[in-house]
């Protein structure tokens, strides 16, 4: 009865918890996306395999679909996207693409091509509107690294900014296009997994780097970190684990309070293996894989298993407050709260 009392009185601060569901919001394209760029609530860009870009103007209701020309048969595994019509897409293998659009998604340029063997991009992500970077595996043990200032126009390789050699068998993953982290000032954060995890930190728009060590599962070419992201300055997630193993969940799930530095276990970990994370608020955060998703509603500290369903990326609204979800065989959902 006291029990009842207090929560009738303190109701809906403690006792009303919010849950939260996952629904479909699209299921119909062939393609396994893992780029994800959510604009506004309105206003949202995928890319995938098979030279799929899909974009919604109406919060997922309906969905345009291209396939650049010419790239028909590339995995575009991130996308950064600006508004309704201007975004760039990373093609990651060799060949290695960028492209971007002005219009929509009707055309496309080409604003770079590596015909290296060697060449993998991982991620891109982007300080302001006009300064971004992208990185990607190491050729000759050296992180590769693009920049641009011109929005995505021309960019330049930045690679010899960073002096330190990767480790035998040391790369990243981009599983979903978030192994970079980038807030603005400058700040940049990129995750390396495999044989050795690190957090490699930027304070000055990729000029000089500090290194951090990771100690999230590692040892083997499929673990390490597959996803980062930071609140502010000081406080960020990572999530991985091994993607052969999803459901497995050892040393999958780390936080920091120092921006990278050192790194701290939670007190419940997600439940298997994550390849999205993301803050959607200073307490709430997402975490998404092949084996399901949770949610966390104190910071990070505890997780709540919610869905099964398979994912690959995960991502709230630049503006707004859409979180979507997006993986394979054209899945994108929708994160809905509910009291």
């Amino acid at each position: 009865m006291k029990k009842l009392i207090w929560c009738l009185l303190m109701a809906p601060f403690f006792c009303a918890a919010q849950s939260y569901v996952v629904k479909p919001l699209n299921e119909a394209a062939k393609t396994s996306l893992r780029g994800l760029s959510v604009v506004t609530d309105q206003v949202v860009w995928v890319s995938g395999s098979n030279g799929s870009i899909g974009k919604t103007t109406d919060g997922g209701k309906t969905w345009t679909w291209v396939k650049p020309k010419g790239y028909e048969k590339i995995d575009f595994r991130d996308i950064e996207a600006f508004d309704d019509q201007q975004a760039v897409i990373v093609g990651i293998a060799s060949p290695a693409y960028i492209l971007k659009t002005v219009d929509g998604g009707q055309t496309w340029k080409e604003t770079y091509k590596n015909v290296d063997s060697a060449i993998f991009l991982d991620g891109v992500s982007f300080w302001d509107k006009n300064r971004g970077i992208i990185f990607g595996d190491p050729i000759n043990d050296k992180l590769q690294l693009l920049k641009t200032v011109n929005a995505g126009k021309t960019w330049q390789d930045i690679s010899a900014n960073l002096k330190t050699s990767l480790a035998k068998g040391e790369a990243s993953f981009a599983a979903s296009g978030t192994t970079i982290k980038t807030l603005p000032g400058g700040k940049t954060w990129i995750a390396t997994g495999g044989t050795v995890s690190n957090i490699y930190f930027s304070p000055d728009y990729g000029q000089t780097w500090q290194i951090f060590k990771c100690p999230i599962l590692q040892g083997e070419n499929s673990t390490g970190p597959f996803s980062i992201d930071f609140l502010n300055n000081k406080n960020g997630v990572t999530v991985g684990g091994n993607y052969v193993k999803d459901k497995e969940n050892a040393n999958n799930i780390l936080l920091t309070s120092d921006g990278g530095k050192t790194w701290q276990k939670p007190n419940t970990p997600v439940f298997g293996f994550r390849s999205g994370v993301t803050y959607i608020n200073a307490k709430t955060l997402v975490a998404t894989g092949t084996s399901g998703t949770d949610i966390s509603t104190d910071g990070g500290q505890n997780w709540k298993h919610i869905s099964d369903k398979s994912f690959n990326a995960v991502q709230k609204a630049k503006k707004g407050k859409l979180v979507i979800l997006a993986g394979d065989k054209g899945v994108i959902y929708q994160l809905d709260a509910t009291n």
